[in-house]
C-alpha cells in the first residue's frame, strides 16, 4: 500500500506536467510565448518577478510541480527564486475538494445579482491566492539582495510552424526529470507518511480493534460499517493519530480539533487527501461521496462547547489555512530539485506555513 500508492503519487502528475510542457513547447515554438513574456514585463518588474514568471503564475493554478519546473526559462537568479517561492501560493486544482466541503459551512446559500454567495466565495479564494502571491514577491524583492540587474532579453521571431520533433524531446526530457529526481523524495515521504497512519503502538493498536469488534457484535454492524469502523478506530490510534492529539493544543486557537490535527498532517502527502482522512475518521468509508462526508463533518458536535465544530469561523479558519499553507511534499520536492537544495524549501515551507497559521487564527478569533 506505501509503495504503489507512493509511486501512484508521482505518476498522477505526470499527465499534467506532459500537457503543460507540450503547450509552453508549441507556444515556444510558434513564437507566442516571447510576446506574452513582454506583454506582462512591466507589470511582473514591480513585483520583482519577470515577464516570463506568468507562466508559472498561470500554469500553478492546474498544479505547482510544472509551474515551478517552467521558472527555467527565466535567466535572472533573484526573479527565478522568487517565482519558485510564490507560485506555490495560487490555488491549484488539490484545493478544489477541500474548498468544496468546507464552502458549505463557510458560506450560505443564497445569490447577488444573479450570483451564488458560494460561487463568489470559491473565486474569493483564487483572487486572495493571487493577491498573496504578489505581495509575498513584493515582499521577498524587498528582502533578498541580488547583484544581477534586471533585464528581459529576449527575441520576438516570427511566428512559424512548430517544429514537432523539438516539443516531443522537450517534453520528453522534462516528464523524465520530474520522475527519476523528485519522485525519488515524493515516493520515500509518502511511504512514510503511510507507514505513520498504518502501524501504532501495539498496545493502542489491539485496544482500538477489540473495542471495534465489542461495537460490532452489540450493533450488528455489517461487513462493509466493521470495515469502516476499523479503519477509524485504527487511525486514531497510530501515530499519526497521535501527532494529531499532540499538535492539539497549538491548532486550538485556529478552532481545530485532533481529528481536524490528523487531517492537517496527512494532507502534506497532497491537499486533496484532507477529504479522504474525513472520510475516514467519521467512518464513512468512501472518500468520493462528498455529500455524506459533509453531512456527517455537520453532526460533529465539540464535547468542550457543545457546539458544532464545523461552524461559519472554523470552516473559514480552514479555507484561509489551505490557501496559505505549504501542503504539499510534491511542491517541496520540485523546489529543492530546482534550488538545489533544502535551504528555499525549508524557508519556503515556513514562510506559507506562519502565514497560513497566523491569517487561520485571525479569522477564527475575529468570527469566534
Amino acid at each position: 500500500d506505501g509503495v504503489i500508492a507512493g509511486l501512484g503519487g508521482v505518476l498522477v502528475f505526470v499527465p499534467q506536467i506532459a500537457a503543460l510542457f507540450l503547450f509552453i513547447s508549441i507556444l515556444e515554438e510558434v513564437g507566442y510565448m516571447a510576446r506574452a513574456a513582454y506583454m506582462f514585463d512591466s507589470l511582473m518588474q514591480r513585483f520583482g518577478l519577470n515577464g516570463r514568471s506568468v507562466v508559472a503564475l498561470i500554469s500553478g493554478h492546474a498544479c505547482a510541480i510544472p509551474a515551478i519546473m517552467s521558472t527555467r526559462t527565466i535567466a535572472n537568479w533573484k526573479e527565478r527564486l522568487l517565482t519558485i517561492l510564490v507560485t506555490p501560493l495560487t490555488s491549484c486544482s488539490a484545493r478544489i475538494p477541500v474548498y468544496i466541503i468546507l464552502i458549505s459551512f463557510a458560506v450560505p446559500e443564497g445569490s447577488f445579482l444573479g450570483m451564488g454567495y458560494q460561487g463568489l466565495a470559491f473565486a474569493g479564494l483564487y483572487f486572495l491566492g493571487i493577491l498573496s502571491a504578489m505581495l509575498s514577491a513584493l515582499a521577498f524583492k524587498l528582502i533578498l539582495e541580488s547583484r544581477e540587474r534586471s533585464f528581459l532579453m529576449l527575441e520576438l521571431p516570427e511566428y512559424r510552424t512548430p517544429v514537432w520533433r523539438n516539443v516531443g524531446v522537450t517534453v520528453w526530457q522534462k516528464v523524465r526529470t520530474f520522475i527519476v529526481e523528485a519522485g525519488q523524495i515524493i515516493l520515500l515521504i509518502s511511504i512514510v507518511l503511510w507507514g505513520l497512519s498504518t502501524f501504532g503502538p501495539p498496545a493502542a493498536m489491539e485496544e482500538a480493534r477489540t473495542q471495534v469488534q465489542k461495537t460490532v457484535e452489540e450493533q450488528g454492524l455489517d461487513e462493509a460499517a466493521a470495515a469502516d469502523l476499523l479503519a477509524s478506530e485504527e487511525l486514531e490510534a497510530s501515530y499519526a493519530g497521535h501527532v494529531g492529539k499532540f499538535i492539539e493544543p497549538v491548532i486550538r486557537p485556529l478552532g481545530y480539533d485532533w481529528k481536524i490535527g490528523i487531517a492537517l498532517f496527512t494532507s502534506f502527502a497532497a491537499r486533496e487527501v484532507f477529504v479522504g482522512t474525513m472520510a475516514t475518521i467519521y467512518s464513512i468509508g468512501s472518500a468520493d461521496d462528498e455529500l455524506r462526508i459533509r453531512d456527517r463533518m455537520a453532526e460533529e458536535i465539540n464535547p468542550r462547547t457543545g457546539e458544532p465544530v464545523y461552524n461559519r469561523a472554523t470552516a473559514w479558519s480552514l479555507l484561509v489555512f489551505y490557501v496559505f499553507a505549504m501542503m504539499c511534499m510534491s511542491t517541496s520536492a520540485v523546489t529543492k530539485r530546482e534550488t538545489g537544495g533544502w535551504k528555499w524549501p525549508i524557508i519556503q515551507f515556513t514562510f506559507m506555513t506562519a502565514l497560513a497559521y497566523v491569517s487561520a487564527m485571525a479569522v477564527y478569533q475575529l468570527m469566534a
